[in-house]
């Protein structure tokens, strides 16, 4: 069975393994820079920037293994007037996938999002994750092929940033 609960400042080692882990499955494993002091930071203040689901095998002995994570923040629509949940990272341990622990923790970012009155529920996707957005499919989301995703980071941002 799995269970799912909010995650707190004693889950920062477990967020940044689960981040790892993520990144080695989407092939970037050197570019989590991010460390368990950012996390406890941004993450669990009295302002938290961003706010993390962890998802939970339980065994027949009432123990309780780590195999998900579902990072998310809150965005606004300037259309719509309205909040946004945006999920920042999925991650299931492949050995916990098929079983519906990724469902789960979707379900569970659906109730958080109308019970924030979020206009929508949004997020990415890599390009040639077909498992994901299989997935993603099934739970009735649609990928939006005219929004492109950009980002503006490192030496381009300070420069623009200087201007």
């Amino acid at each position: 069975m799995t269970t799912l609960r909010k995650a707190t400042a004693d889950d920062v080692a477990l967020i940044l393994a689960l981040v790892k882990e993520l990144a080695l499955y989407e092939k970037e494993p050197d570019s989590v820079i991010a460390t368990e002091a950012d996390y406890l930071r941004d993450g669990f203040g009295s302002n938290p920037k961003f706010h993390v689901l962890i998802a939970e095998q339980v065994g027949p002995d009432d123990t309780r293994e780590p195999v998900g994570f579902a990072f998310y923040f809150f965005g606004y629509s300037t259309w719509q007037g309205r909040s946004v949940l945006k999920l920042e990272d999925l991650f299931v341990r492949p050995e916990a996938r098929k079983n519906g622990t990724g469902r789960a923790l979707m379900e569970e970012l659906a109730k958080i999002s109308i019970e924030n009155g979020c206009t929508r529920f949004e997020w990415a996707v890599l390009d040639w994750n077909t498992p994901a957005k299989t997935f993603y499919s099934r739970l009735g989301a649609s990928v939006l092929p005219e929004w492109e995703l950009v980002r503006l980071t490192g030496d381009g941002l300070s420069r623009l940033a200087q201007r």
